[in-house]
Parts: structure tokens; sequence; C-alpha cells
């Protein structure tokens, strides 16, 4: 069986490097990293009083892992500005209840620039944030800021198929 339906010839997998992600009908600029998308479902033991011996497995609650978005340090001040509105800097729990969650979009896209799948993220929200990362004046590396994103939920965009390749 081909790993691919309309490239059948080809036989490498995907790369990890050519990927977007939009929020508020934007792309993020300047991102170079996104952790993966994992879901967990916890397993709940249940056994009937006529049959000691054994026990069954039955699906429980799901859980979805948070996800960290790494972007090089700018001018660019969306991910602060998000922040902000969960845990603003002014105290006294400080918050705007009506912004702080948004959905986004992370694409991902073939060699040729081809976008080959997407997923929704849903109701994401900053739980932490690094504005700046470990200065170091010997040191010769990009500045990184990071967010991380906890979410209720992610699913795939079934619109986005494989596209034919030249």
């Amino acid at each position: 069986m081909p790993q691919f339906s309309v490239n059948t010839h080809r036989f490498d997998p995907y790369r990890n490097f050519k990927f977007r992600i939009k929020w508020d009908n934007e792309f993020v600029a300047g991102l170079s990293k996104c952790s993966a998308l994992k879901k967990t479902t916890e397993m709940t033991e249940w056994r009937e009083g006529g049959d000691p011996a054994t026990s069954r497995k039955l699906p429980g609650k799901t859980s979805y892992d948070a996800i960290t978005l790494e972007q090089g340090v700018t001018h660019d001040g969306r991910f602060e500005e998000w922040a902000n509105l969960v845990n603003n800097f002014e105290g006294d729990a400080v918050m705007s209840l009506k912004n702080f969650r948004k959905d986004l979009t992370i694409e991902v896209y073939n060699l040729q620039g081809a976008p080959i799948m997407a997923y929704h993220v849903h109701r994401c929200w900053v739980s932490e944030f690094q504005a700046l990362p470990e200065l170091d004046a010997s040191g010769n590396a990009v500045m990184i800021r990071t967010v991380k994103l906890e979410n209720e939920g992610w699913e795939r965009e079934l619109s986005v198929t494989e596209p034919t390749e030249s």
C-alpha cells in the first residue's frame, strides 16, 4: 500500500520545518518552533462483581497538552499583549475575560510550499510567557521568546488534502 494517496511514487515523509500559525486571522511572524500536538485519554478500570479475576479497561477523561511557541525577539508585541490579557502586570488580578482565549490554526507545508495539513486549536490562553531568554555577553545566539498555550482540544482541517507535486 502506498504511503501517499495522490503521489504514489513518493516515499519520504514530510519534513517538520515548514509551518505557519495564525490567530486573529493573521499569521504570526518569526516563529521558529511549535511543540507537538498531543492528547491523552485516561484509563479507568472496572470490574464486575461476579467476575473478580478480570477487569475491564474503559476510556476516561481526555486532556490536551499545552502548546509552546518560540519566536525570535523583535518589536512584535503580540505574544506579550496576549499574555497580559490573562495576567496584567498592574496587579489586583486585572485581566480581560473578553479576549484572553483565542482559536489558532497550525498549517504545515511541503517542500514546494503547498499546504499539506492544518489543525484548528480551540480556546487557547497563555499560561506561561518568557519575554527574554537568558542573556550572555559572550554568546552569539538569537534571542528567543516563548509562550505556553493551554487549550481545550484540536481537530484536523479535512479540507486540506495531499497536493499534487510536480
